[in-house]
């Protein structure tokens, strides 16, 4: 009877020992998925919806759901949605670095875009650096 009891008793220490998952991750999703759903809001919002002119030649392509496992967005030209992407905006590895790069980012645009990236990267939902 003493053994079930301790063995009981050891089982039970055991099983309180064992790991948890992190609470502040939602399940399934990578940081690279996560880093681009944030992104990915706040430049349709900010560069779309908001009717910003300097995007109106292009159109928001979304592919957060990619099966290569690195989630992306394109801008591609608007009167040629299946053409060549003008910019390709993704997050790769397990930090999810976010990847920006296509003609768009050689351009006078590009440094406008390159700071709205970074800002949103970093937690911001302000379409302005001013906000």
């Amino acid at each position: 009877m003493i053994r079930c009891i301790v063995l009981l008793a050891t089982l039970a220490a055991l099983a309180a020992c064992q790991s948890q998952k992190s609470p502040s991750a939602p399940a399934g999703k990578s940081a690279a998925l996560q880093t681009m759903e944030q992104v990915a809001i706040a430049a349709h919002k900010c560069w779309f919806a908001s009717k910003d002119p300097a995007f109106r030649s292009y159109r928001f392509a979304n592919e957060l759901n990619s099966m290569s496992g690195q989630p992306r967005f394109l801008l591609v030209p608007a009167k040629n949605y299946g053409g060549l992407p003008a910019l390709v905006v993704q997050a790769r590895g397990p930090a999810g670095k976010l990847e920006a790069f296509g003609p768009l980012m050689q351009e006078e645009l590009g440094s406008r875009i390159e700071g709205d990236l970074r800002r949103w990267s970093a937690g911001s939902s302000s379409c302005s650096a001013m906000a």
